[in-house]
């Protein structure tokens, strides 16, 4: 029997980057793209290439382009720190696994390095995977929290939790990282949220070059630790846009969630100076000529907002192509279980 699971990338859609830094955050996945994993039964565990591990290039310009766009290192990394922190976890919590073994395998169509979460989609859909093959039960606030150790125990990648929160929970989310919670717990208070109708999203991304966060996470840690009062201060607002934007999406209050919206990544404008390219301000700065609202969905390399009606949305589309970024109305999962 061959087990498959899905994973979506997500878009924050406001407070990041205060997830890291005990604020509050809300983000959804969405259907547009996908990570996918399969497992089956083997004699010994085996992890397969997939197209963006291949170590074989039609040239030097064809090796560039793959490197800028997928990295050095691929996702079969992602597959085995998935599988060593799943048995440690197992093996820590004592829970018994089966004698048997797995050849598990991904495919992925997410843009890669754009802050759309397309790695830990990877190992959000591995786990389950995993879970499903020797019949571990895991709680969606117990999963997010094992995706997270994945990255950062075992690859090293600085990251937050609001990323593999929604993923595992398949729904919008409110997150409140709160610190008295976080460390009795472990993890935050989670809310799943309905966003109602009429509120026209958008994804954007740019298709030239990726870029990954590690170098802007690691610069807010620094001035963060360092108690940096500018940068203690925007931990703060971006929690309270995030409670202003739970109120806002339940009276569907449109002008306010483009306010807060732009707000976000104003304030980030505001620490960050020197942690924002001019291509990543510069998609910002198109769709808002245009009349939308827009903010990053990560780190950069991708914006999510708000458009008035369709003529604004085809407005979009075309500023953003010339530009080199495609545009996408996610369909937001809503389901609550993985698919």
């Amino acid at each position: 029997m061959i087990i498959t699971n899905t994973a979506y990338p997500r878009a924050a859609l406001i407070g990041n980057p205060s997830d890291g830094y005990f604020g509050k955050t809300i983000a959804f996945v969405f259907r547009n793209y996908r990570a996918s994993v399969q497992l089956y039964e083997t004699p010994q565990i085996n992890f397969l290439s997939s197209p963006r591990d291949l170590n074989e290039y039609a040239d030097l310009t064809d090796l560039d382009n793959k490197i800028s766009l997928y990295g050095y290192y691929g996702g079969i990394r992602l597959l085995k720190a998935a599988a060593r922190k799943f048995f440690i976890f197992c093996r820590d919590n004592s829970i018994g696994l089966e004698k048997k073994n797995f050849t598990i395998r991904y495919d992925s169509d997410i843009p890669n390095r754009l802050g759309l979460a397309g790695s830990s989609a990877i190992i959000t859909a591995a786990v389950r995977s995993m879970a499903d093959f020797y019949h571990v039960g895991l709680q969606p606030e117990i999963l997010a929290n094992l995706v997270l150790a994945v990255e950062r125990d075992e690859l090293s990648i600085p990251a937050g939790l609001q990323d593999r929160v929604a993923q595992a929970y398949n729904h919008p989310v409110y997150m409140d990282f709160n610190r008295e919670h976080m460390e009795k717990f472990g993890y935050g208070i989670y809310e799943k949220l309905d966003i109602p109708d009429g509120i026209n999203f958008f994804v954007a991304y740019r298709t030239d070059l990726a870029e990954g966060s590690e170098i802007l996470h690691s610069r807010l840690r620094d001035d963060y630790n360092a108690k940096v009062p500018e940068v203690l201060a925007a931990m703060e607002e971006w929690a309270e846009l995030t409670v202003r934007m739970r109120e806002a999406l339940q009276k569907k209050d449109l002008s306010q969630i483009s306010t807060l919206i732009d707000r976000n990544f104003d304030l980030r404008c505001e620490v960050c100076p020197g942690g924002i390219s001019s291509k990543n301000r510069r998609m910002v700065e198109i769709a808002r000529n245009a009349g939308a609202s827009a903010k990053f969905t990560g780190s950069g390399g991708a914006i999510v907002g708000t458009f008035e009606n369709e003529a604004m949305f085809e407005r979009l589309r075309k500023d953003l192509k010339v530009f080199g970024v495609e545009i996408v109305k996610p369909d937001i999962v809503t389901s609550g279980a993985a698919e």
